[in-house]
């Protein structure tokens, strides 16, 4: 079963994602700040991460960078809510693959994590 850590600061956008994500055969795993988001990375080896830009504990970029210490690669799908292109540009560098603005399509986000983890 593919893992997926879901990161976001909203509860509310956690739990949709959670559900949708697990009614499609995933396991998840929900961080709501950097700081969880870190211990989950650490000691689980995702399949795929969708990461809000901006959470307490330390940002989306700060989490791209402890990934890349850890040697994890997956496809890392950026969420924000703020058009910051030199955020997303630096986020694109540290390995995020893809990127969604909030208020996002939940089935094209569905869509793009299932495509990104086909067998």
């Amino acid at each position: 079963m593919k893992k997926i850590l879901i990161v976001d600061d909203q509860a509310g956008i956690r739990l949709l994602l959670n559900e949708v994500f697990k009614k499609a055969g995933y396991e998840t795993y929900l961080a709501a700040n950097g700081l969880e988001a870190i211990r989950f990375l650490e000691n689980i080896i995702m399949d795929c991460m969708l990461l809000d830009m901006r959470i307490p504990g330390a940002n989306g970029i700060q989490i791209l960078k402890h990934l890349q210490k850890l040697g994890q690669k997956m496809p890392i799908i950026m969420m924000t809510a703020y058009g910051e292109q030199d955020l997303l540009d630096q986020a694109k560098e540290l390995g995020a693959t893809h990127y969604f603005t909030k208020p996002f399509d939940i089935k094209e986000l569905q869509n793009t994590v299932n495509n990104l983890l086909e067998d």
